[in-house]
């Protein structure tokens, strides 16, 4: 038996350190200088917690801005907890690191992208997968910075 190590994974445990190490001082400290967040979620994953009406508005993923206005921010071993203003109304979220799929601070031009997961039990395989013999990223443990363009007006 051949013992491998799984570079993959431990880079994403280790940028999902970073962005936990980055939250916890802002969760301190607060935002310092012109530093806020664009942080993407899949909002299917089994721990993340929002509210109905957003879920239904965003069934896959959402994209929430740390910056001007939140409230009872709270960091932990696995996620983070955050109420944000959305139209006016005070909503709490939790976040759990591995459900983000991009972490972006344009202040500093500073991002991570992580392949999605998919969270849904094992459906019947579509004929197109089983032809595609190549992992997908997320399997191979591969991360990618995430181009800021996307973000800029």
């Amino acid at each position: 038996m051949t013992r491998s190590i799984d570079y993959g994974n431990l880079m994403h445990d280790a940028m999902r350190g970073l962005i936990q190490t980055v939250l916890s001082d802002i969760a301190e400290r607060g935002l310092p200088g012109d530093h806020h967040f664009f942080i993407t979620f899949d909002t299917r994953h089994p721990e993340a917690e929002l509210a109905d009406w957003l879920r239904e508005r965003y069934p896959e993923e959402m994209t929430i801005v740390i910056q001007h206005w939140y409230d009872n921010f709270e960091v932990g071993e696995d996620g983070f907890a955050i109420t944000l203003n959305f139209g006016n109304s005070p909503e709490p979220l939790y976040v759990p690191f591995d459900a983000i799929t991009t972490f972006v601070d344009p202040s500093v031009e500073f991002g991570l992208r992580f392949e999605t997961q998919d969270y849904e039990e094992d459906d019947e395989s579509d004929e197109d997968e089983l032809a595609d013999e190549t992992p997908p990223a997320a399997e191979r443990g591969e991360a990618e910075v995430v181009s800021l363009d996307k973000f800029r007006k």
